[in-house]
């Protein structure tokens, strides 16, 4: 039930003002959008105050290791809090170490944030993900409005300021971003399946990480933009599954054809 619901909210997010309105009447809500735009470079040269108060430019986020990036505010009273923990729940189910494998980088969208903010939700979710040794993995930012709007725009986050509640009307979801700082994947929603996030962090690491079965695996299971999930590949599963089967039997015949040969001198004695 849980994950319906958070899947009708993703869908209601992306929904265009005037369907909106024409299925659930009223005024139409703020826009909301999330244009995917793969291979886009961020601006890594854009300077960020960290949860400490220091000033840190974009690309001191990045090394070699893929980043998570989630873009949320921190006094959201709830999508952004959903989209944060589905992440710490994702990463928990996966073997990656954040540090060893990958950074995250959560950036407020509000300019008025303060980094005494930053570092509480910092804290907060370092308490939740749990993994002594990562703390230099988790990076939170805040910044004025035209950095922010200079990053959301690379990363084709569009989102809406409204005044009369003192909110953001904002998509929900993460992007996984190469180490070189371009935009690999997006994973929509505020419930990521644990296969996609593994898979999303190894494509952008380039095979960097992961194993042999991360390599089947991205050739069974394809990456959708529209539904920012990775589905099955029919197509792809069933050559495999055709290689595997020649090999299967390529085995038994041989083993055969050996165990025939060691018989024939023992029969030929006789």
């Amino acid at each position: 039930m849980i994950r319906f619901l958070l899947a009708c909210a993703g869908v209601c997010a992306l929904l265009s003002p005037a369907v909106s309105t024409q299925a659930f009447g009223g005024p139409p809500p703020p826009p909301v959008s999330w244009e995917q735009r793969l291979g886009e470079e961020l601006p890594l040269e854009a300077t960020f105050l960290d949860h400490d108060g220091e000033e840190v430019a974009l690309g001191d986020c990045f090394g070699d290791r893929p980043v998570i990036l989630a873009l949320v505010y921190y006094e959201c009273p709830m999508l952004c809090n959903l989209v944060l923990d589905g992440l710490v729940r994702a990463l928990d189910e996966v073997a990656f170490d954040a540090g060893d494998d990958f950074e995250v980088v959560v950036v407020s969208i509000d300019p008025g944030e303060t980094p005494e903010l930053a570092r509480g939700r910092r804290d907060h979710y370092l308490e939740a993900y749990g993994r002594a040794g990562t703390e230099d993995a988790w990076t939170f930012l805040i910044g004025d409005d035209d950095t922010i709007r200079a990053l959301t725009r690379a990363v084709g986050y569009g989102y809406t300021y409204v005044p009369e509640t003192d909110e953001y009307a904002h998509p929900a979801g993460v992007t996984v971003v190469t180490p070189e700082g371009r935009i690999s994947r997006v994973l929509f929603g505020a419930d990521f399946e644990p296969r996609d996030m593994r898979l999303a962090l190894v494509e952008a690491s380039e095979g960097a990480i992961g194993s042999a079965v991360d390599a089947v695996l991205l050739r069974c299971f394809f990456y959708d933009p529209a539904k920012g999930r990775y589905g099955f590949a029919i197509m792809s599963s069933l050559r495999i599954l055709g290689v595997v089967t020649v090999l299967v039997l390529g085995g038994f015949v041989t083993r055969m054809l050996l165990r025939d040969r060691r018989r024939q001198p023992v029969e030929g004695a006789a």
